[in-house]
């Protein structure tokens, strides 16, 4: 009994010191972005000594925030949207339709390939197509780059959720007269809702966090996202500004928290509980 309670305490222990270094450096960040600048200046205690916002109001007005954040937030949401799109339809007609071998082990090892690859591989091609098409300086290349980076991620993994779902789902829905895309829509995409989660979340924060691309191809300030505004705040005299920098990581991570606290809905959700017809 003596030996349990003391693997108990040092369980409660060791839990505490890891729950300790993963909510630290959230703590710090917060810290940073609520306390004023002279403080910053100075011996930064653990605790902070005084509240101010003055960091937050300087990054829409000085920064324009506004229109980094809008930049950041199109070219995730329609990266993100396309990708799903495509990766979706891909990965279900990859795994439940036939094609001659010749055909599907290459786009099988493309899918692989693309993701294995490091980002920087596709840089001096994608720079040299992009600009003989004229879209340096737009969202277009920043949200193509991402596509290219997420589709690949998900046809992979989702491939897997839909070579685990039983087709006597899909049959049954077929003896019930429903179309191809009414199957796919209706029955199939609800029952790895699950797996669309999760790769959503993945996307989601890939494409808002995406930084290598982004400062290879924005050329004009009016197109920065978050990654590249974050990366600029320096004074002329190269000091970090820790106030205005953990500000806007605050603000960063405020539209993935709340993506994460909505897709957790559909984690817990059963994958084909109840949908085979007796």
């Amino acid at each position: 009994m003596r030996r349990s309670k003391g693997r108990k305490i040092f369980n409660i222990i060791v839990s505490a010191l890891l729950l300790f270094v993963a909510l630290f450096p959230i703590y710090w960040l917060i810290s940073l972005a609520f306390r004023n600048t002279a403080e910053l200046s100075g011996n930064i205690s653990i605790l902070p000594k005084t509240f101010t916002l003055e960091h937050f109001g300087k990054l829409f007005t000085d920064k324009d925030y506004t229109t980094i954040i809008k930049n950041s937030l199109i070219a995730t949401l329609i990266s993100t949207a396309f990708s799903l799109t495509f990766g979706l339809a891909a990965a279900y007609i990859m795994v439940r339709r036939r094609f001659q071998l010749w055909v599907k082990a290459p786009l099988t090892v493309w899918v692989l390939l693309i993701r294995i690859l490091p980002p920087v591989a596709f840089i001096i091609p994608l720079y040299t197509t992009f600009s003989k098409t004229g879209l340096l300086g737009t969202r277009v290349p920043i949200i193509l780059a991402c596509i290219l980076i997420n589709l690949p991620l998900i046809i992979w993994f989702m491939m897997t959720f839909f070579r685990d779902l039983p087709e006597e789902v899909e049959q049954s829905a077929k003896i019930d007269g429903a179309t191809e895309f009414q199957l796919f829509w209706k029955i199939v995409l609800p029952l790895v809702a699950p797996g669309i989660a999760a790769i959503s979340m993945l996307s989601f924060m890939y494409a808002w966090n995406e930084y290598t691309y982004s400062v290879i191809f924005i050329q004009k300030s009016s197109s920065y996202t978050i990654p590249i505004s974050l990366a600029l705040m320096n004074t002329e005299d190269n000091l970090t500004q820790f106030g205005l920098v953990a500000a806007g990581g605050v603000i960063s991570v405020i539209p993935i928290t709340l993506f994460v606290i909505f897709a957790q809905n559909y984690l817990i959700a059963g994958l084909s509980s109840g949908a085979v017809k007796e």
